[in-house]
Order: structure tokens, then sequence, then C-alpha cells
């Protein structure tokens, strides 16, 4: 099973690509065409012309991972207008999306429902202090 963690970052390569490539081309692509080095741990996604085939590239400390993964019938649910012949550079994904990608859902027609969040409570806001008293303006 694969094990994608949050922290690699997962690259989807925006070009299709010959799939029968194998590391060393991979690599050479994200250096050149990519602009990102291949042996920081990232994954990087390529999808074949037809989107029917994908392959992931990943560095650990003593060599290359290839992943392949052919569709026998359909083609791969793509991001919206993200790989096409005339497209360069790449597409950051999350965990979920490459896990929805690759189980064929089509992530074009899905929901994202938002969680729930303290009102007043935001990313930058600093935590406070044991004992630190917090006064809440009422809405006049």
């Amino acid at each position: 099973m694969l094990n994608f963690s949050g922290n690699r970052r997962i690259f989807l390569a925006r070009a299709p690509i010959d799939i029968r490539k194998g590391a060393g081309s991979l690599a050479t692509i994200v250096q050149y065409f990519l602009g990102m080095d291949p042996y920081a741990g990232d994954i990087f996604l390529f999808v074949g012309r037809r989107h029917n085939r994908v392959k992931l590239l990943a560095w650990d400390k003593s060599g290359f991972w290839i992943c392949a993964k052919r569709l026998e019938r359909g083609t791969y649910a793509l991001p919206a207008d993200t790989v096409s012949p005339d497209r360069a550079g790449s597409v950051i994904l999350s965990p979920a999306e490459i896990h929805l990608l690759l189980e064929g859902i089509n992530v074009h027609h899905a929901t994202y429902h938002l969680h729930y969040q303290r009102p007043g409570i935001t990313e930058s806001t600093p935590p406070l202090a044991p004992g630190a008293v917090v006064t809440i303006a009422s809405p006049a």
C-alpha cells in the first residue's frame, strides 16, 4: 500500500510524458523542466498522453522509487485544466487529492464542506499565556 505522509510534498507534472521513461529521465525532467530538486524527497506524479497511465518518482536515502499504474478502462480524473501538452510546470497536490486521483474518484464534482472553526480564532493568533484574561467585545 502506498502511503503519502504529510511531510512530503506531492507535485503533478502538468505536461504529459512518454510513460516508458525510467528514473534517470524522470529525474532530468524534474530538474530541468520543473525546476525542482529530484533528490529533495518530494513525490512527483507524471501522467501519460492518454491519461490512463501514471508514474510516481520519489527519492529516499539510497535511490529512486518508481511506481506505475495503468488503468484497464477509462482515464484518470485529473484536476480541471492541469495536464495538457501545452502546459509547463507542476501543480502541488495534497495527500488526500493523490489518493482520490489514484482511486479514480472524480474530484471535479466533489464538494468540500468547511470544518467548524471557533469564531475569532485565526491561525496567526498567538497562543495565550497561562492565566491570561481575554475580553470579548460584543457586537454593537
